[in-house]
């Protein structure tokens, strides 16, 4: 060995300091927010969006919804081209609402149409939380109502898949107005002897669950779906009092007569089709009761 041999840098194998990240393609996994699994997305999506471990409700656009529930998930849609304007002039809500529109894919936070459920005719409304927090505004309201008025035109049943944050501030008194509206288009309907089934998903609360939402003749829930009038925190905040854990979820308000039922995502189509079948013809529909 030369004397420079005993100078020469030796070359050793390093270790990364950090560990190379693998590239997971985005929306590949899901984590439940309630339990926190990870789960491959396609096998969420079998599942109908419920955590196979916790049971936990994913929340379900309006098409998404209306593919699980309808026969074969055709709808003949009622107003598609009806979308909000900004009519007090309120700051910013002009460009939220494009926002929310391509955001969402909707033009506001409610679909509506007939098909069939199990081979009965109905006429069905669908909310969607991804528009505008599933807020009612003027076209929510006008949606929700020509549908009950063509149920009753048609004498067909109803259904209403309700989700939402409450009534649209950004249209004042012409949203809280739709409270009044479609609570009484439901009253000429039932009074007639229309069938109206309310599904309650996760959340509904506000002018929703004070109006139309809570007026049906059954009135079902999805697990864990919070349904209430005002938020936990500010319940507190005014009594002062802490509330019990479950408050306000469905199975909460089932305990305390607020619910008929709390039906779980795959049981809710045959649920249907069995309360229709109770109460309907399949051909030539009719009210019963």
């Amino acid at each position: 060995m030369q004397i420079k041999d005993l100078f020469t840098k030796k070359k050793y194998a390093t270790i990364p300091s950090e560990p190379r990240k693998r590239d997971i393609p985005e929306g590949l996994m899901n984590k439940c927010s309630k339990c926190g699994t990870i789960q491959y997305s396609k096998e969420l999506e079998k599942n109908l969006k419920v955590c196979s471990s916790c049971g936990h409700h994913y929340r379900l656009s309006a098409w998404e919804r209306i593919g699980l529930t309808l026969d074969e998930g055709h709808l003949v849609e009622y107003d598609a081209d009806m979308e909000s304007v900004d009519p007090l002039s309120f700051p910013g809500y002009a460009s939220k609402l494009e926002q929310q529109k391509s955001k969402s894919n909707l033009r506001d936070a409610v679909v509506t149409g007939e098909g069939t459920i199990g081979g009965f005719p109905v006429v069905v409304a669908v909310m969607s939380f991804d528009f505008f927090s599933g807020s009612m505004g003027s076209v929510v309201g006008e949606k929700i109502t020509r549908a009950i008025e063509a149920a009753h035109a048609k004498q067909l049943p109803l259904l209403i898949f309700s989700t939402s944050g409450g009534a649209r501030m950004q249209e004042s008194i012409l949203s809280l107005m739709q409270m009044a509206k479609t609570s009484a288009a439901l009253s000429k309907f039932q009074g007639a002897g229309g069938l109206f089934i309310s599904i309650f998903t996760d959340p509904t609360m506000g002018g929703v669950s004070a109006s139309f939402a809570s007026l049906g003749d059954y009135n079902l829930a999805e697990p864990g779906a919070i349904v209430g009038f005002a938020g936990r925190i500010v319940i507190e905040q005014t009594i002062r009092q802490k509330l019990p854990d479950n408050f306000q979820t469905a199975e909460f308000n089932l305990q305390h007569g607020q619910l008929d039922k709390v039906v779980h995502r795959k049981d809710m189509k045959p649920t249907l089709a069995k309360l229709l079948d109770m109460h309907c013809v399949r051909e030539g529909t009719s009210y019963g009761g």
